[in-house]
C-alpha cells in the first residue's frame, strides 16, 4: 500500500522546528501496524500536489493552525482535489484541518466553536459502526487541539463520532473517512503543544488538558483501523 501524505502544517515556529514534521507523524502513525506500507509527502501547503492522486492507494490529509476559511492560496486547489478524490470515490482520510477540509469541499461548513478551544485528551463517542473500525470501542479517547470545528456536514455524510458535544468524524461511504483530532500525535508532543499554548489555553483549560495527558490516548488502535480503512477501499467496488 503507498499513501500520499497531503501536509497543510502552517507552522514554521521554533518549537515545531523541534519536533517530528506531519509527514513523519502520519508515517509513523501508519508504520505502528503496517511497517511495510509506503509514504511520499506533500507539501500542500507549499503548493506541492500530487500530478495524478490515482498513482497511490489512498491519501491522508493532516491537521494544521490554519483555518479552512482562511482564504489561503493553496486552500482553494486542496478543496478541488478533494471534490476531485471524492467523484472517483479515490480511499481518503482527513484528520482536524483535513477532516474540516473535506466537509467544506463537499458542502459542509466549518465555524468557530463556540466554547473555544478543545485541547487535550479528548473523549470520543462512536455513533455508528463502521466494518473497518472494529478496534474501538464506543467510547474512546484521542489527542486533540482546535476552535473550530464541522458545524454541518456534507449531504451525503454520516457522522460516526462526537466529542465535546460537537461532531468528531464522518465517513462518505466507504472511501472517506475523517477526524476532527489527531490521531498521529505521540505523548511527548501533545504535552509539549499544551506548555507552548499555556497562555493561549488560559489557566483553567491548560490544567484540565495536562491532567487530561496522565491517560494514553487510543493511538495503535485507531491506527489498526486507519489501515483497516485502506485495505478494505483497496477491494470495494466502484
Amino acid at each position: 500500500m503507498h499513501l500520499a501524505i497531503l501536509v497543510t502544517n502552517t507552522d514554521t515556529s521554533p518549537f515545531a522546528a523541534q519536533h517530528p514534521l506531519d509527514g513523519e507523524k502520519f508515517t509513523r502513525l501508519i508504520h505502528l501496524v503496517r511497517p511495510d506500507w509506503l509514504t511520499t509527502v506533500f507539501q500542500t501547503h507549499q503548493g506541492q500536489f500530487p500530478s495524478d492522486i490515482t498513482a497511490f492507494d489512498g491519501a491522508m490529509i493532516t491537521g494544521s493552525p490554519a483555518s479552512t476559511r482562511s482564504g489561503l492560496p493553496w486552500i482553494a486547489p486542496l478543496l478541488t482535489l478533494i471534490q476531485q478524490m471524492h467523484e472517483i470515490r479515490f480511499p481518503l482520510f482527513g484528520a482536524c484541518f483535513g477532516h474540516q477540509a473535506i466537509a467544506l469541499a463537499l458542502g459542509g461548513a466549518v465555524a468557530k466553536n463556540p466554547n473555544g478551544w478543545v485541547h487535550g485528551l479528548i473523549p470520543n463517542q462512536s455513533c455508528a459502526t463502521l466494518p473497518w473500525a472494529q478496534q474501538l470501542e464506543t467510547e474512546f479517547s484521542l489527542y486533540g487541539s482546535h476552535s473550530e470545528y464541522v458545524s454541518k456536514l456534507p449531504q451525503q455524510a454520516q457522522e460516526w463520532a462526537t466529542s465535546t458535544g460537537l461532531n468528531a468524524g464522518f465517513c462518505i461511504g466507504r472511501q472517506i473517512w475523517t477526524s476532527q483530532h489527531h490521531p498521529e500525535m505521540s505523548p511527548d508532543f501533545i504535552a509539549a503543544l499544551t506548555e507552548e499554548m499555556r497562555t493561549e489555553l488560559g489557566p483553567d483549560l491548560y490544567s484540565q488538558a495536562k491532567a487530561s495527558l496522565a491517560i494514553l490516548a487510543d493511538q495503535t488502535a485507531f491506527a489498526e483501523c486507519l489501515a483497516c480503512f485502506f485495505e478494505q477501499t483497496s477491494r470495494a467496488p466502484l
